[in-house]
C-alpha cells in the first residue's frame, strides 16, 4: 500500500459503502470502513436464529446478468459472483379478494401474455413503458452522472446522451398516473392497484406520484435479459465477498465502531469522530480518524446530522422539506417445509383491501427461502413478510405501548399469512418481529426508515440528491442517491462516486 495515497474513510458498511470501499482500495487508496453493526451488509445483511438464517431487509438481487452492475464490479475486483438462481416469476401478486396471482414472469413473452390476460386493453400503456425503459436503460448503460453538480459531471452526462434519449425528455415531469390517464386506464382499479403495489416496493410511493421514467426502469428490470436473482446461502454472501476484496487490497473494516461526526474544516472533511462499541451498554474512547475523502453510506437525514449545523449550504433545509419516509414492520418465521405450498414462488405480494393503504399489514411483501439454499435446516424454510409503516407512532409511545403495538402488528401479520401458508403450531419453529425502532438500532438509519427517498418527480434522477455533496471530498452513496434503492442501485451510486473521486485526482 502506497503510504502517500489518499486516505478515504467510508461511513457505513452497507452494500453501497462496501462497494465504494472495495473499488477504491483496489485502485490504490488507503481505505477504512466504520459501521456500528455486528455484521456488514446494512439492509442486505442477515441474522441467525435456531439454525435459520434470515435476510434483514433486502431479499433479492438485480444486476448479476452480463453487463449488470454487480457483474461489472466483481469483474473489476477479480472476484467470483455468488451463486444465484433466477426468480421466475419475479413476484406473484394477489389483489384483494383474488385467489389467482398476477405472475410477473421473467420471460418477456410470457409476461406480455399474462398482463394482457389480467388487464385487457392495457397493451398500449405497457408498450409505452417498454419504450421508455429501452431508451432509459441504454442511456444508463453509458454511465451518466445524475444529477450533475460539476462541469465534469455535466460532461459525463452530455457524452451519455443520444438522439433516442431525447425521446424521454417530454415525459420528464410525468407520473405513471399521468400516463394511465392518457391511455384512459386510470379508472382500471385492478391495474392501478397492481402498479401501486409494485411501485411502492421500488419507488416508495404510488403510481400517482412515481416519476414515469423511474417507474419504466423499476417495472422493466424483472424481465430477461435482466431479471431478479435469489442468492444461494443468504444476502450476506454479497457483502462477504466485497469485504474479502477490500481486505485483500489492504483496506480495513471496523465493525462495532460508530462515526458520530464528520469534521469539516475550510470546506472539506479532514477527520471523523469514531466511537468503539464494546458492548451494548459500554462505549470505548472516542478518537479522531484523519482522512482526505469521506464516503458516507447513510441516509441524507443522517448525513446532515453527521456534518453538523450549517455545514451543508442549505442542504439541511432541503432534507427537512422531504415528505416523511416509510419504515417497515417485518415478521420472520422459521417453519417446517410442509407449511409452504408446493411450487411457491420466491416472492409474493398480497393486498387485502382496495380501500386501505399499501401499508400497515393491509399489504404484505413476502419472501420464501428454497429447499437447500442454506437459509434453513433440512426440511425447513424461512418466510419473511414485511409491510410499510409510518415511523412516528413507534416512537410516540412508551415502552409498554410499544410492546403492545408490536404484538398487535405481529398477530395481524401472522393472521394474514395463514390465508396462504399452513401456520399450524406444529409447523412454526420460530417467530420474531422487527419495527422501525429495531431497524434504527441495527442499521443506524434515523428512525429506522427504509428504501431511500420516494421517486416522485421532484426527487428522482436529475432532481434528486447527488453523490457529490456541497462539501468538497464528501460523497453520499446508498439509496438516497440516484438511482435509488436495491443492491444494484446503491452499487451504481458507489461506482459513480468512485469515478468522481478518480476524476478529481487527475
Amino acid at each position: 500500500m502506497d503510504s502517500t495515497a489518499q486516505k478515504v474513510v467510508v461511513v457505513g458498511a452497507g452494500i453501497g459503502g462496501l462497494t465504494a470501499a472495495a473499488l477504491l482500495a483496489h485502485r490504490g487508496y488507503r481505505v477504512k470502513v466504520f459501521d456500528q453493526a455486528i455484521v456488514p451488509g446494512g439492509c442486505a445483511s442477515t441474522f441467525r436464529r435456531r439454525g435459520f438464517t434470515f435476510d434483514v431487509g433486502a431479499t433479492q438481487v438485480a444486476g448479476l446478468e452480463p453487463g449488470g452492475i454487480h457483474r461489472q464490479i466483481f469483474e473489476e475486483l477479480g472476484i467470483e459472483l455468488p451463486q444465484a438462481s433466477e426468480c421466475d416469476p419475479a413476484c406473484a401478486v394477489f389483489l384483494p379478494g383474488e385467489r389467482e396471482p398476477i405472475n410477473v414472469w421473467r420471460d418477456p413473452v410470457k409476461w406480455k401474455v399474462e398482463r394482457e390476460r389480467q388487464f385487457p386493453g392495457s397493451a398500449p400503456f405497457w408498450n409505452f413503458m417498454q419504450s421508455m425503459f429501452d431508451y432509459s436503460w441504454r442511456f444508463q448503460q453509458r454511465d451518466p452522472v445524475l444529477p450533475p453538480r460539476s462541469l465534469w459531471d455535466v460532461w459525463q452526462l452530455a457524452i451519455a446522451l443520444r438522439p433516442d434519449t431525447l425521446l424521454t425528455v417530454p415525459f420528464t415531469f410525468s407520473t405513471v398516473g399521468d400516463i394511465l390517464r392518457g391511455y384512459d386506464l386510470y379508472k382500471n382499479r385492478r391495474l392501478r392497484t397492481f402498479l401501486d403495489m409494485q411501485l411502492k416496493l421500488y419507488s416508495q410511493t404510488t403510481a400517482d406520484k412515481t416519476a414515469v421514467l423511474y417507474a419504466a426502469t423499476a417495472l422493466g428490470m424483472s424481465q430477461a435479459p435482466h431479471g431478479l436473482y435469489h442468492l444461494e446461502g443468504s444476502m450476506q454472501v454479497l457483502s462477504d465477498r466485497l469485504v474479502a476484496s477490500l481486505e485483500k487490497d489492504g483496506g480495513k473494516l471496523h465493525m462495532r465502531h460508530r462515526v458520530s461526526a464528520i469534521r469539516i474544516e475550510k470546506g472539506r472533511p479532514t477527520r471523523v469522530s469514531v466511537t468503539p462499541l464494546k458492548r451494548e451498554s459500554e462505549k470505548g474512547e472516542i478518537w479522531e480518524e484523519a482522512c482526505d475523502q469521506v464516503v458516507a453510506n447513510v441516509t441524507v437525514q443522517n448525513l446532515v446530522r453527521l456534518a453538523g449545523d450549517r455545514k451543508m449550504k442549505g442542504y439541511e433545509q432541503r432534507v427537512g422539506k422531504l415528505p416523511p419516509s416509510s419504515g417497515a414492520f417485518v415478521i420472520y418465521l422459521g417453519v417446517e417445509q410442509a407449511a409452504v405450498p408446493e411450487n411457491c414462488p420466491p416472492h409474493l405480494q398480497f393486498m387485502y383491501d382496495y380501500d386501505g393503504p399499501i401499508a400497515e399489514n393491509n399489504s404484505l411483501f413476502v419472501s420464501v427461502s428454497r429447499a437447500g439454499d442454506g437459509r434453513a435446516p433440512s426440511g425447513k424454510l424461512t418466510i419473511i413478510a414485511s409491510s410499510f409503516t409510518a415511523v412516528q407512532p413507534w416512537y410516540d409511545c412508551d415502552e409498554e405501548g410499544y410492546k403492545k403495538m408490536k404484538e398487535r402488528y405481529t398477530q395481524a401479520a401472522f393472521s394474514r399469512l395463514k390465508d396462504y401458508f399452513d401456520l399450524r403450531s406444529d409447523y412454526v419453529v420460530h417467530v420474531e418481529a422487527a419495527t422501525p425502532r429495531s431497524f434504527e438500532t441495527f442499521t443506524g438509519r434515523e428512525q429506522g426508515i427504509v428504501g431511500g427517498i420516494g421517486q416522485s418527480v421532484p426527487t428522482f434522477g436529475p432532481f434528486g440528491f447527488a453523490t457529490r455533496t456541497p462539501v468538497k471530498n464528501l460523497w453520499l452513496v446508498g439509496d438516497s442517491t440516484h438511482p435509488g434503492e436495491g443492491t444494484a442501485g446503491v452499487s451504481y451510486s458507489a461506482m459513480t462516486a468512485v469515478r468522481q473521486i478518480e476524476a478529481g485526482r487527475r
